[in-house]
């Protein structure tokens, strides 16, 4: 929590900017919380289109999209909900600043917004980030993990801990390239190029192809196949693991469904040999020919692990998985991204988050908060834990 002056106390307005595939039931959810809300999109017909679908025709109102039209709405208090790209959050955060308004998006804290932070907290605006899917239920796994194992093992003890995070979505029935779009393939294929730093046997480990470090992965008795993905080390310190615990292993990462690595061996080929151009036209030939239709439903798996093992013989073992598969009015990733989303708003409707910058999970004790409020609302997960 950051400290600072006096919280600007919500007004009961949310303004809601953009309705894509991660935009599902959350938002219905919010409207039962909320005294007004306005649904930002790129034309007002296509937010009315996207409020009939959600079922909240009359219940919200529709508004066509840009900086200037939304800052002409804004009024101290509001909250501004973004759902564009991440891209796009510093350009609504200094539009809230300016306007008293406070912040929420699902997407990681980026260098833009982390600069306009100050600003808020100085004007008593709350700024919440992470908290959708991943990152967002992720991180309350992980830290309710963490806090449990911390409880029975205590922070001192010599220990060395192995944790692992993978989350994916994938049809939740297979298809021969064990992968369906439903959004643009250029996200996936960039992340893929990117660098991926992780500990593997006690030491960080960069993987500059992350595909190449590939690993199966046993969930709940199916296997699947999992690589890391992004920056893992930055989180050993935000999920709160004591220094007197060593790393062994402690990866975030991507899941992919069984024979993913084989299927994909050419679109590997491509992004190995390729330039920015030829991965754009990769983009759109993936784009064309694995799409995900109308019939077809989505699979959200999150799985979250951690042991600990004690030098004194000691040792703790726990894990959470989400494991959810869309149906015919919602897809399993827009309800897994929308509902935290709606929870953490409605938080900022009600007090309960000072000014400042948030991310989902800040403590233990807040991660079991909303574990408990997210499995009462339609996101059931299992966990378990050994002693």
């Amino acid at each position: 929590m950051t400290d600072g002056p006096a919280r600007v106390p919500a007004s009961g307005t949310v303004h809601w900017v953009g309705a894509g595939l991660s935009t599902g039931s959350g938002l219905a959810r919010l409207r039962d919380t909320a005294s007004r809300v306005r649904l930002w999109h790129r034309t007002e017909e296509r937010a009315a289109d996207a409020l009939d679908r959600l079922g909240l025709t009359g219940r919200a109102a529709p508004r066509g999209y840009t900086p200037d039209a939304l800052t002409a709405e804004l009024a101290p208090g509001d909250v501004v909900v973004s759902m564009l790209p991440a891209t796009e959050h510093a350009v609504l955060l200094a539009a809230c600043v300016r306007g008293g308004a406070h912040f929420a998006c699902s997407s990681y804290v980026s260098d833009a917004v982390l600069e306009q932070v100050p600003a808020a907290a100085r004007a008593g605006l709350t700024v919440l980030t992470e908290a959708g899917l991943d990152p967002g239920i992720d991180h309350l796994f992980a830290h309710s993990l963490v806090g449990r194992a911390r409880a029975v093992l205590g922070d001192d003890l010599a220990a060395s801990y192995t944790l692992t995070s993978y989350c994916g979505g994938v049809p939740a029935v297979p298809n021969d390239f064990r992968y369906r779009f439903s959004w643009a393939p250029a996200g996936v294929l960039n992340a893929l190029r990117a660098p991926a730093r992780y500990v593997e046997g006690g030491a960080e480990r960069v993987a500059e192809r992350p595909w190449e470090a590939t690993r199966r992965l046993d969930v709940g008795g199916e296997m699947f196949e999992a690589y890391p993905n992004r920056d893992s080390v930055p989180f050993i310190e935000q999920y709160g693991l004591p220094p007197a615990w060593r790393p062994a292993a402690f990866v975030r990462g991507t899941l992919r469904l069984d024979g993913w690595l084989d299927a994909w061996a050419g679109v590997f080929e491509e992004l190995t040999a390729g330039d920015d151009a030829r991965i754009a036209a990769l983009a759109g030939e993936l784009a064309r020919a694995h799409p995900t239709t109308d019939a077809d439903r989505d699979r959200v798996v999150l799985a979250v692990a951690l042991d600990v093992r004690g030098e004194d013989g000691r040792s703790w073992t726990g894990s959470c998985l989400l494991d959810l598969v869309g149906d015919a009015e919602e897809s399993a990733m827009a309800r897994c991204v929308s509902r935290p989303l709606a929870l953490g708003v409605r938080h900022i409707l009600d007090g309960s988050l000072p000014a400042g910058l948030h991310r989902s999970a800040g403590t233990a004790a807040r991660s079991e908060e909303w574990l408990r409020e997210l499995a009462a609302e339609g996101v059931p997960f299992t966990r378990s834990a050994d002693a």
